[in-house]
């Protein structure tokens, strides 16, 4: 059973050298360090919304790589693979990197942020993925990770395996801590307080993938219902293959997708 939480980014990482390379050139990149503490200036101090800074980015792209590995452990192939525009390793790349960089649009302004982020993310794109491609599947990753940032939003149809794990790891980010900030600031509704109730999120690497919401009180239904599940109803094929439980005191009180 894996916590969804910052350490997760680091254990996932660590599994895979071409991720290991890639996170080293992005997290030791000033201009990606100071977008992502712009967009959460954006965010969090200006519009009292949850985290979307580093921590965020950690968190959603160690969750991402989790889910991706395991539904390739039970043969669940990424798109880029079906589509013969690169391998798996290529695959779990675009994955990481489109979880990572998926917010970052908030440096610029929360409105259309998905469609900001590939504006902030052009260049960069090209220097991360100079450091692995001298041919077109440079072209090919790039767009496929322009893709996730592009598709995490709910309202966005989905087009691609990987874009749909990123969209259902961005929401299991949900627990209590990514909500203090803004609750201390002043805000002080049901986004706040469903977060607040949310105490921590596991994932149990089984068939179906084991989503487990621990939470403090029905508050954190809201979360689940109204933020994780708004984002998987476009998803044609992740859903297929997990099951959330929302429990309290130890005890589960609603489960999600338990007919396959």
């Amino acid at each position: 059973m894996k916590i969804v939480n910052e350490e997760l980014y680091f254990k996932e990482i660590e599994k895979h050298s071409l991720l290991k390379k890639a996170s080293e050139i992005i997290e030791n990149s000033r201009e990606v360090k100071a977008l992502l503490k712009q967009a959460n200036i954006m965010s969090v101090n200006r519009l009292f919304y949850n985290d979307h800074g580093i921590t965020h980015s950690r968190i959603v792209s160690g969750t991402s790589i989790l889910i991706f590995d395991f539904l390739l452990k039970n043969n669940i192939f990424p798109s880029i693979l079906n589509d013969n525009e690169g391998t798996i390793e290529d695959a779990r790349l675009a994955t990481f990197l489109g979880a990572y960089f998926h917010d970052i649009g908030n440096a610029i302004h929360r409105e259309m942020h998905n469609v900001l982020g590939l504006i902030v993310l052009n260049n960069i794109l090209d220097h991360v993925l100079s450091n692995f491609y001298v041919d077109e599947r440079k072209i090919f990753i790039k767009n496929e990770v322009l893709n996730i940032v592009f598709s995490h939003l709910e309202n966005i149809e989905p087009l691609t395996l990987e874009s749909e794990i990123v969209r259902l790891a961005d929401g299991l980010d949900m627990s209590e801590g990514r909500a203090r900030i803004p609750y201390r600031l002043g805000k002080s509704d049901i986004h706040a307080f469903s977060a607040l109730a949310i105490e921590k999120v596991t994932i149990e690497e089984k068939m179906p993938l084991k989503i487990n919401v621990y939470m403090k009180n029905e508050a954190g239904i809201f979360q689940i219902e109204e933020v994780l599940l708004k984002k998987l109803e476009k998803c044609k094929i992740i859903k297929n293959y997990i099951e959330i439980s929302a429990i309290i005191n130890e005890k589960e009180i609603k489960k999600y997708f338990k007919n396959f």
